[in-house]
Protein backbone atom coordinates (compact mmCIF):
# COMPACT_ATOMS: atom_id res chain seq x y z
CA UNK A 1 0.00 0.00 0.00
CA UNK A 2 1.39 3.39 -0.96
CA UNK A 3 2.11 5.97 1.74
CA UNK A 4 -0.49 8.30 0.21
CA UNK A 5 -3.20 5.63 0.20
CA UNK A 6 -2.32 4.64 3.75
CA UNK A 7 -2.63 8.27 4.86
CA UNK A 8 -6.02 8.55 3.13
CA UNK A 9 -7.24 5.46 4.95
CA UNK A 10 -6.07 6.88 8.29
CA UNK A 11 -7.84 10.15 7.60
CA UNK A 12 -11.07 8.36 6.67
CA UNK A 13 -10.95 6.15 9.77
CA UNK A 14 -10.19 9.14 11.95
CA UNK A 15 -13.30 10.90 10.68
CA UNK A 16 -15.39 7.84 11.55
CA UNK A 17 -13.89 7.70 15.04
CA UNK A 18 -14.77 11.35 15.55
CA UNK A 19 -18.30 10.63 14.35
CA UNK A 20 -18.59 7.73 16.79
CA UNK A 21 -17.39 9.92 19.64
CA UNK A 22 -19.88 12.63 18.68
CA UNK A 23 -22.79 10.16 18.60
CA UNK A 24 -22.18 8.73 22.06
CA UNK A 25 -23.89 11.49 24.09
CA UNK A 26 -27.13 10.85 22.19
CA UNK A 27 -26.80 7.04 22.37
CA UNK A 28 -25.74 6.68 25.98
CA UNK A 29 -27.26 7.54 29.32
CA UNK A 30 -26.40 11.04 30.48
CA UNK A 31 -24.52 9.33 33.34
CA UNK A 32 -22.30 7.25 31.05
CA UNK A 33 -18.61 8.02 30.53
CA UNK A 34 -18.23 8.90 26.86
CA UNK A 35 -15.04 8.08 24.97
CA UNK A 36 -14.32 11.75 24.44
CA UNK A 37 -13.88 12.13 28.21
CA UNK A 38 -10.96 9.66 28.32
CA UNK A 39 -7.83 11.04 29.96
CA UNK A 40 -4.30 9.61 29.66
CA UNK A 41 -1.43 10.47 31.96
CA UNK A 42 0.80 11.05 28.94
CA UNK A 43 -0.98 12.57 25.90
CA UNK A 44 -0.45 10.57 22.72
CA UNK A 45 0.26 12.51 19.55
CA UNK A 46 -0.54 9.64 17.19
CA UNK A 47 -4.33 9.29 17.21
CA UNK A 48 -5.58 5.76 16.65
CA UNK A 49 -8.74 5.09 14.63
CA UNK A 50 -10.11 3.16 17.62
CA UNK A 51 -11.97 5.00 20.34
CA UNK A 52 -9.97 5.51 23.52
CA UNK A 53 -11.47 2.81 25.74
CA UNK A 54 -11.59 0.29 22.89
CA UNK A 55 -7.89 0.92 22.40
CA UNK A 56 -7.30 0.25 26.10
CA UNK A 57 -9.21 -3.03 25.88
CA UNK A 58 -7.00 -4.11 22.97
CA UNK A 59 -3.83 -3.11 24.80
CA UNK A 60 -4.84 -5.23 27.80
CA UNK A 61 -5.97 -8.16 25.65
CA UNK A 62 -2.66 -8.25 23.79
CA UNK A 63 -0.48 -7.79 26.87
CA UNK A 64 1.80 -10.57 28.09
CA UNK A 65 0.15 -10.39 31.49
CA UNK A 66 -3.23 -11.22 29.91
CA UNK A 67 -1.71 -14.29 28.25
CA UNK A 68 -0.73 -15.59 31.68
CA UNK A 69 -4.36 -15.61 32.86
CA UNK A 70 -4.59 -19.01 31.15
CA UNK A 71 -2.96 -20.87 34.06
CA UNK A 72 -3.86 -18.84 37.12
CA UNK A 73 -5.95 -20.25 39.94
CA UNK A 74 -9.44 -18.85 40.43
CA UNK A 75 -10.47 -20.72 43.60
CA UNK A 76 -9.34 -24.33 43.33
CA UNK A 77 -5.62 -25.03 42.94
CA UNK A 78 -3.73 -28.12 41.88
CA UNK A 79 -6.76 -29.95 40.48
CA UNK A 80 -6.60 -31.93 37.25
CA UNK A 81 -10.13 -31.26 36.09
CA UNK A 82 -10.72 -29.36 32.86
CA UNK A 83 -14.15 -28.16 33.98
CA UNK A 84 -12.88 -26.12 36.93
CA UNK A 85 -12.80 -22.35 36.43
CA UNK A 86 -9.44 -20.70 35.87
CA UNK A 87 -8.81 -16.98 36.09
CA UNK A 88 -9.02 -16.49 32.31
CA UNK A 89 -12.57 -17.87 32.18
CA UNK A 90 -13.67 -15.82 35.17
CA UNK A 91 -12.43 -12.62 33.51
CA UNK A 92 -14.28 -13.44 30.30
CA UNK A 93 -17.48 -14.15 32.22
CA UNK A 94 -17.17 -10.86 34.13
CA UNK A 95 -16.70 -9.03 30.85
CA UNK A 96 -19.73 -10.65 29.27
CA UNK A 97 -22.04 -10.05 32.25
CA UNK A 98 -20.84 -6.47 32.69
CA UNK A 99 -21.28 -5.61 29.02
CA UNK A 100 -24.84 -6.97 29.09
CA UNK A 101 -25.63 -4.77 32.08
CA UNK A 102 -23.98 -1.79 30.42
CA UNK A 103 -25.93 -2.23 27.20
CA UNK A 104 -29.29 -2.30 28.97
CA UNK A 105 -28.43 0.73 31.11
CA UNK A 106 -27.00 2.81 28.27
CA UNK A 107 -23.39 2.79 29.49
CA UNK A 108 -20.07 2.62 27.63
CA UNK A 109 -19.36 -1.04 26.81
CA UNK A 110 -15.80 -0.34 25.64
CA UNK A 111 -14.88 1.12 29.03
CA UNK A 112 -16.63 -1.76 30.77
CA UNK A 113 -14.75 -4.33 28.70
CA UNK A 114 -11.36 -2.75 29.29
CA UNK A 115 -11.87 -2.67 33.08
CA UNK A 116 -13.21 -6.23 33.12
CA UNK A 117 -10.34 -7.66 31.07
CA UNK A 118 -7.72 -6.04 33.28
CA UNK A 119 -9.29 -6.27 36.72
CA UNK A 120 -7.58 -9.48 37.91
CA UNK A 121 -4.34 -9.28 35.92
CA UNK A 122 -2.31 -8.76 39.11
CA UNK A 123 -3.26 -12.05 40.76
CA UNK A 124 -0.20 -14.14 41.69
CA UNK A 125 0.06 -17.94 41.41
CA UNK A 126 -2.48 -19.90 43.49
CA UNK A 127 -5.15 -17.25 43.83
CA UNK A 128 -6.00 -15.54 47.09
CA UNK A 129 -3.87 -17.94 49.12
CA UNK A 130 -0.87 -17.04 46.97
CA UNK A 131 -1.79 -13.38 47.47
CA UNK A 132 -1.66 -13.80 51.25
CA UNK A 133 1.69 -15.61 51.11
CA UNK A 134 3.26 -13.05 48.79
CA UNK A 135 1.86 -10.22 50.91
CA UNK A 136 3.69 -11.59 53.96
CA UNK A 137 6.96 -11.75 52.03
CA UNK A 138 6.47 -8.23 50.65
CA UNK A 139 5.93 -6.80 54.13
CA UNK A 140 9.04 -8.62 55.39
CA UNK A 141 11.04 -6.87 52.66
CA UNK A 142 9.66 -3.38 53.28
CA UNK A 143 7.24 -3.26 50.34
CA UNK A 144 3.97 -3.06 52.19
CA UNK A 145 1.12 -5.48 51.61
CA UNK A 146 0.57 -7.18 48.28
CA UNK A 147 -2.87 -6.50 46.79
CA UNK A 148 -3.83 -7.88 43.41
CA UNK A 149 -5.74 -4.77 42.33
CA UNK A 150 -2.70 -2.55 42.97
CA UNK A 151 -0.51 -5.13 41.25
CA UNK A 152 -2.82 -5.05 38.22
CA UNK A 153 -2.01 -1.35 37.79
CA UNK A 154 1.67 -2.12 38.45
CA UNK A 155 1.75 -4.71 35.65
CA UNK A 156 -0.16 -2.69 33.09
CA UNK A 157 1.49 0.69 33.75
CA UNK A 158 5.00 -0.09 35.03
CA UNK A 159 5.94 -3.64 34.04
CA UNK A 160 4.50 -4.35 30.58
CA UNK A 161 6.64 -3.47 27.57
CA UNK A 162 9.80 -3.89 29.67
CA UNK A 163 8.66 -1.20 32.07
CA UNK A 164 7.24 1.36 29.64
CA UNK A 165 3.63 0.37 30.40
CA UNK A 166 0.51 0.90 28.29
CA UNK A 167 -0.47 4.46 29.26
CA UNK A 168 -4.06 3.38 29.95
CA UNK A 169 -6.75 5.96 30.55
CA UNK A 170 -7.53 7.19 34.04
CA UNK A 171 -11.04 5.74 33.88
CA UNK A 172 -9.76 2.23 33.11
CA UNK A 173 -7.03 2.33 35.74
CA UNK A 174 -9.51 3.61 38.32
CA UNK A 175 -12.00 0.83 37.54
CA UNK A 176 -9.30 -1.81 37.91
CA UNK A 177 -8.01 -0.36 41.18
CA UNK A 178 -11.50 -0.01 42.69
CA UNK A 179 -13.01 -3.32 41.54
CA UNK A 180 -12.65 -5.31 44.75
CA UNK A 181 -14.17 -5.17 48.23
CA UNK A 182 -17.63 -5.59 49.62
CA UNK A 183 -20.22 -3.04 48.52
CA UNK A 184 -20.67 -0.93 51.69
CA UNK A 185 -24.37 -0.31 51.08
CA UNK A 186 -27.22 -1.61 48.93
CA UNK A 187 -26.33 0.82 46.16
CA UNK A 188 -22.94 1.67 44.72
CA UNK A 189 -22.45 5.34 43.77
CA UNK A 190 -19.46 6.46 41.70
CA UNK A 191 -16.97 8.91 43.17
CA UNK A 192 -16.70 11.15 40.12
CA UNK A 193 -14.34 13.83 41.44
CA UNK A 194 -11.06 12.16 40.46
CA UNK A 195 -8.00 13.01 38.40
CA UNK A 196 -4.62 11.30 38.17
CA UNK A 197 -3.44 13.06 41.34
CA UNK A 198 -6.43 11.63 43.25
CA UNK A 199 -5.83 8.22 41.65
CA UNK A 200 -2.22 8.23 42.85
CA UNK A 201 -3.32 9.24 46.37
CA UNK A 202 -5.82 6.38 46.44
CA UNK A 203 -3.11 3.94 45.35
CA UNK A 204 -0.91 5.05 48.25
CA UNK A 205 -3.77 5.04 50.76
CA UNK A 206 -4.85 1.56 49.70
CA UNK A 207 -1.26 0.35 49.98
CA UNK A 208 -1.13 1.62 53.57
CA UNK A 209 -4.60 0.34 54.48
CA UNK A 210 -5.71 -2.79 52.56
CA UNK A 211 -9.14 -2.53 54.18
CA UNK A 212 -9.79 0.91 52.71
CA UNK A 213 -12.96 0.95 50.62
CA UNK A 214 -12.48 2.60 47.23
CA UNK A 215 -15.33 3.46 44.87
CA UNK A 216 -14.95 3.69 41.06
CA UNK A 217 -15.24 7.09 39.43
CA UNK A 218 -17.65 5.87 36.72
CA UNK A 219 -20.83 3.87 36.63
CA UNK A 220 -19.01 1.57 34.20
CA UNK A 221 -16.48 0.80 36.93
CA UNK A 222 -19.34 0.16 39.35
CA UNK A 223 -20.87 -2.27 36.85
CA UNK A 224 -17.65 -4.32 36.70
CA UNK A 225 -17.38 -4.40 40.48
CA UNK A 226 -20.91 -5.81 40.80
CA UNK A 227 -20.49 -8.12 37.80
CA UNK A 228 -17.39 -9.60 39.44
CA UNK A 229 -19.53 -10.90 42.29
CA UNK A 230 -22.29 -12.07 39.95
CA UNK A 231 -19.70 -13.97 37.90
CA UNK A 232 -18.05 -15.89 40.73
CA UNK A 233 -20.82 -16.53 43.27
CA UNK A 234 -22.69 -19.24 41.35
CA UNK A 235 -19.71 -20.46 39.35
CA UNK A 236 -17.78 -21.27 42.53
CA UNK A 237 -20.76 -23.33 43.69
CA UNK A 238 -20.75 -25.27 40.41
CA UNK A 239 -17.01 -25.93 40.77
CA UNK A 240 -17.48 -27.11 44.37
CA UNK A 241 -20.25 -29.46 43.27
CA UNK A 242 -18.02 -30.75 40.46
CA UNK A 243 -15.33 -31.50 43.05
CA UNK A 244 -17.91 -33.08 45.40
CA UNK A 245 -17.23 -30.59 48.16
CA UNK A 246 -20.91 -29.75 48.50
CA UNK A 247 -24.24 -30.96 47.18
CA UNK A 248 -26.70 -28.74 45.36
CA UNK A 249 -29.31 -29.55 48.01
CA UNK A 250 -27.14 -27.77 50.61
CA UNK A 251 -27.60 -24.32 49.08
CA UNK A 252 -29.73 -22.26 51.52
CA UNK A 253 -33.44 -22.56 50.73
CA UNK A 254 -34.05 -18.81 50.76
CA UNK A 255 -31.26 -18.29 48.23
CA UNK A 256 -32.65 -21.02 46.00
CA UNK A 257 -36.14 -19.51 46.19
CA UNK A 258 -34.94 -16.03 45.17
CA UNK A 259 -31.91 -16.74 43.00
CA UNK A 260 -32.07 -20.36 41.87
CA UNK A 261 -29.91 -23.42 42.45
CA UNK A 262 -27.62 -23.35 39.39
CA UNK A 263 -25.04 -20.89 38.16
CA UNK A 264 -27.13 -19.98 35.14
CA UNK A 265 -30.19 -19.26 37.25
CA UNK A 266 -28.20 -17.28 39.81
CA UNK A 267 -26.54 -15.10 37.16
CA UNK A 268 -29.86 -14.49 35.40
CA UNK A 269 -31.66 -13.61 38.65
CA UNK A 270 -28.96 -11.23 39.84
CA UNK A 271 -28.56 -9.46 36.50
CA UNK A 272 -32.31 -9.11 36.04
CA UNK A 273 -32.77 -7.70 39.54
CA UNK A 274 -29.82 -5.31 39.12
CA UNK A 275 -31.23 -3.97 35.87
CA UNK A 276 -34.69 -3.51 37.36
CA UNK A 277 -33.37 -1.80 40.51
CA UNK A 278 -31.06 0.44 38.47
CA UNK A 279 -33.36 1.23 35.55
CA UNK A 280 -33.45 5.03 36.14
CA UNK A 281 -29.83 5.13 34.91
CA UNK A 282 -30.82 4.48 31.31
CA UNK A 283 -32.85 7.66 30.84
CA UNK A 284 -31.02 9.85 33.34
CA UNK A 285 -29.56 13.24 32.53
CA UNK A 286 -25.97 14.01 33.34
CA UNK A 287 -26.93 16.05 36.42
CA UNK A 288 -29.40 13.47 37.80
CA UNK A 289 -27.61 12.69 41.07
CA UNK A 290 -30.53 10.64 42.40
CA UNK A 291 -30.17 8.12 39.55
CA UNK A 292 -26.37 7.99 39.70
CA UNK A 293 -26.11 4.59 41.38
CA UNK A 294 -26.38 0.84 40.82
CA UNK A 295 -27.62 -1.91 43.11
CA UNK A 296 -29.97 -4.76 43.86
CA UNK A 297 -33.40 -4.81 45.43
CA UNK A 298 -33.34 -5.20 49.19
CA UNK A 299 -34.65 -8.78 49.11
CA UNK A 300 -32.22 -10.00 46.45
CA UNK A 301 -29.33 -8.10 48.04
CA UNK A 302 -29.95 -9.92 51.33
CA UNK A 303 -30.10 -13.27 49.55
CA UNK A 304 -26.81 -12.51 47.81
CA UNK A 305 -25.16 -11.72 51.14
CA UNK A 306 -26.46 -14.99 52.57
CA UNK A 307 -25.11 -16.89 49.56
CA UNK A 308 -21.70 -15.23 50.01
CA UNK A 309 -21.67 -16.41 53.62
CA UNK A 310 -22.52 -19.92 52.48
CA UNK A 311 -19.66 -19.89 49.97
CA UNK A 312 -17.14 -18.67 52.54
CA UNK A 313 -18.13 -21.31 55.06
CA UNK A 314 -18.63 -24.29 52.78
CA UNK A 315 -16.18 -23.58 49.93
CA UNK A 316 -13.45 -21.00 50.53
CA UNK A 317 -12.59 -22.15 54.08
CA UNK A 318 -13.66 -25.77 53.72
CA UNK A 319 -10.94 -28.00 55.26
CA UNK A 320 -12.14 -30.93 53.11
CA UNK A 321 -10.32 -29.47 50.14
CA UNK A 322 -7.10 -27.69 50.87
CA UNK A 323 -4.03 -28.29 48.71
CA UNK A 324 -0.69 -28.40 50.47
CA UNK A 325 -0.28 -24.66 50.92
CA UNK A 326 2.50 -25.25 53.45
CA UNK A 327 4.65 -26.52 50.57
CA UNK A 328 3.53 -23.64 48.34
CA UNK A 329 4.46 -21.21 51.12
CA UNK A 330 7.96 -22.68 51.35
CA UNK A 331 8.28 -22.53 47.55
CA UNK A 332 7.35 -18.84 47.63
CA UNK A 333 9.95 -18.17 50.32
CA UNK A 334 12.73 -20.00 48.52
CA UNK A 335 11.93 -18.48 45.13
CA UNK A 336 11.81 -14.98 46.63
CA UNK A 337 15.20 -15.47 48.27
CA UNK A 338 16.69 -16.96 45.09
CA UNK A 339 15.56 -14.15 42.82
CA UNK A 340 16.50 -11.49 45.34
CA UNK A 341 20.05 -12.83 45.28
CA UNK A 342 19.95 -12.98 41.49
CA UNK A 343 18.92 -9.30 41.23
CA UNK A 344 21.65 -8.30 43.67
CA UNK A 345 24.23 -10.27 41.67
CA UNK A 346 23.19 -8.92 38.28
CA UNK A 347 22.72 -5.34 39.44
CA UNK A 348 22.07 -3.16 36.42
CA UNK A 349 23.96 -5.38 33.98
CA UNK A 350 22.25 -6.23 30.72
CA UNK A 351 21.48 -9.86 30.09
CA UNK A 352 18.91 -12.35 28.97
CA UNK A 353 16.06 -13.24 31.26
CA UNK A 354 15.00 -11.73 34.57
CA UNK A 355 15.85 -9.02 35.50
CA UNK A 356 18.08 -8.12 32.58
CA UNK A 357 15.20 -8.20 30.10
CA UNK A 358 13.64 -5.16 31.77
CA UNK A 359 14.53 -1.64 30.63
CA UNK A 360 16.96 0.39 32.76
CA UNK A 361 14.17 2.84 33.63
CA UNK A 362 12.23 0.01 35.28
CA UNK A 363 15.20 -1.31 37.24
CA UNK A 364 16.13 2.19 38.38
CA UNK A 365 12.62 2.81 39.72
CA UNK A 366 12.20 -0.52 41.53
CA UNK A 367 14.10 -1.96 44.44
CA UNK A 368 15.40 -5.54 44.12
CA UNK A 369 12.54 -6.77 46.32
CA UNK A 370 9.97 -4.95 44.15
CA UNK A 371 11.44 -6.54 41.04
CA UNK A 372 11.15 -9.99 42.63
CA UNK A 373 7.57 -9.25 43.68
CA UNK A 374 6.65 -8.38 40.10
CA UNK A 375 8.35 -11.45 38.68
CA UNK A 376 6.75 -13.88 41.13
CA UNK A 377 3.32 -12.29 40.83
CA UNK A 378 3.43 -12.63 37.06
CA UNK A 379 4.10 -16.36 37.07
CA UNK A 380 1.47 -18.90 36.10
CA UNK A 381 0.84 -21.73 38.54
CA UNK A 382 2.68 -24.27 36.37
CA UNK A 383 5.71 -22.02 35.76
CA UNK A 384 5.93 -21.29 39.49
CA UNK A 385 6.03 -25.01 40.29
CA UNK A 386 8.63 -25.69 37.58
CA UNK A 387 10.87 -22.93 38.89
CA UNK A 388 10.47 -24.15 42.46
CA UNK A 389 11.26 -27.74 41.49
CA UNK A 390 14.36 -26.58 39.60
CA UNK A 391 15.58 -25.01 42.86
CA UNK A 392 15.06 -28.29 44.67
CA UNK A 393 11.90 -27.23 46.49
CA UNK A 394 9.42 -29.90 47.50
CA UNK A 395 6.41 -29.05 45.34
CA UNK A 396 2.83 -30.23 45.96
CA UNK A 397 1.28 -32.76 43.62
CA UNK A 398 -1.79 -32.08 41.52
CA UNK A 399 -4.93 -33.88 42.58
CA UNK A 400 -6.56 -36.11 39.96
CA UNK A 401 -10.34 -36.22 40.24
CA UNK A 402 -12.89 -37.92 37.96
CA UNK A 403 -14.49 -35.72 35.31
Amino acid sequence: MSARRSEQHRDWLSVIRQDLDALEPSRFSGLACCSGAAVRRTPELLQDHRQAFAQDADRILHSKAYSRYIDKTQVFSLVDNDHITHRVLHVQIVSRIARTIGRFLGLNEDLIEAIALGHDIGHPPFGHEGERILSTLCRQHGLGSFQHNIQSIQFLERFERKGAGWNLTLQVQDGILCHDGEVPARYLRPDRAKDFAAHDREMLAKQRDPGLQLVPMTLEGCVVRLADTIAYIGRDIEDAIELRLIGREEIPERCVALLGASNGAIVYSLVTDLLAASRPVRRAAGDDAASDCLGFSEEVGQALQQLKGFNYQRIYTNPAFKPDFAKIHRCYEQLFAHYLEKVATMGSAEGAGFPGSMAPVYRAAHSPAAQVRDYLAGMTDAFFLRQAAALGCEVPERICLPQ
